[in-house]
This record gives C-alpha cells, sequence and structure tokens, in this order.
C-alpha cells in the first residue's frame, strides 16, 4: 500500500515533504507533532498519505462522536482515540496519559484546536508536551506551495510565550487549503 500512497500523494497530487522527511523516527519515538494551519477535512486525508509516503506511525484523538458506527472502525485503524470532551475533565492529562507504557508514540494534534481560521492557538499540545515529556514536531499544510514541511524535534521550554513565538514562525506564510494563515 506503501506505493499506493506515494504514487497519489506525488504523483496525482503533485504534493512533497521537505525537512526532516522522517519525522526525527529513528532518534525520537515519542513526540507531539503539530499541524497546521488546519483548515479542511483534507488535511486529515494529506495527513494520512504522508504518514504511509513516511513510515512514521502517528496516532490522534477525536471528539468521541467519531468512533461510533459505521466509522468508529476506520478512525481506530489510522491510530485513532476517542476523547470525551465533557467538561469538568483534565483534557490535557487524559491525553498526556497517552504516552504511559507505550515505547513509541507519536500523536498529531492541530494546534488551533479547529478547521476554522484563528488568531491565537490553543494552548493543549504544549502541556501535553510538557506533561509527557516529549518534543514537538511541527509540520505545515502548505496548499500554496504542495508541500508538507516537516521541523526538527523541539522541546519545550519554561517560556511559554518564547516557545510560541518560535513554533508560529515555522508557519510563516504558510497557505491552508481554505483561507490564508499567518
Amino acid at each position: 500500500m506503501r506505493w499506493l500512497a506515494k504514487f497519489i500523494y506525488f504523483k496525482l497530487l503533485g504534493w512533497k515533504v521537505v525537512g526532516n522527511t522522517n519525522f526525527s523516527k529513528d532518534t525520537v519515538k515519542k513526540a507531539v507533532i503539530i499541524a497546521a494551519p488546519h483548515t479542511s477535512w483534507i488535511d486529515f486525508y494529506i495527513s494520512l498519505l504522508l504518514r504511509k509516503v513516511t513510515g512514521v506511525k502517528t496516532s490522534f484523538v477525536g471528539k468521541k462522536e467519531l468512533f461510533t458506527w459505521p466509522f468508529g472502525y476506520y478512525f481506530r485503524s489510522v491510530g485513532g482515540h476517542a476523547l470525551d470532551r465533557t467538561s469538568g475533565q483534565n483534557k490535557v492529562e487524559a491525553i498526556a496519559n497517552l504516552f504511559e507504557g507505550k515505547d513509541e508514540f507519536r500523536l498529531a494534534l492541530s494546534p488551533e484546536g479547529t478547521r476554522k481560521k484563528v488568531v491565537k492557538w490553543k494552548t493543549g499540545f504544549y502541556y501535553i508536551a510538557k506533561k509527557a515529556n516529549v518534543p514537538i514536531i511541527m509540520y505545515t499544510f502548505d496548499f500554496k506551495n504542495k508541500q508538507n514541511k516537516v521541523s526538527e524535534p523541539f522541546y519545550p521550554t519554561d517560556n511559554m510565550e518564547a516557545d510560541f513565538e518560535y513554533m508560529k514562525s515555522f508557519y510563516k506564510d504558510v497557505i491552508g487549503k481554505v483561507e490564508s494563515y499567518s
């Protein structure tokens, strides 16, 4: 199936992957991977193709409603974990706990927390990485250049403001499927 993913990703869609093309998979077994700008449902399929093309196993979380029949089996088979989004729960703690007891676990998240254009990123992914003591790897959905640009692992510091400035600079001038993003 990898050859089919490569054919679709590279030949049919005309995309390319640049930068840390193997997501440091040989040296970083656990990471929070942030993908932006997340502006369309198409991003999910680009991510699945990218995952197959690079051979990097990734997981994701989604609202528990997505994991019911008829789609639940499919989402779990491609690395999905259901998340109960009812209020009063510590979602950061629950998600960070997914890393425990696993030798290899890479969790892909959208820093925007939605498919709509936002001015300010959510902070959950950052706290998840800190709590799980794992690096953050950034990658783009750059529809203008038809590429997924992948960063080297970034280890969050205790200066969240500087860390967010650094991470957001990685996405400068990247154009998502639906809207521009800066």
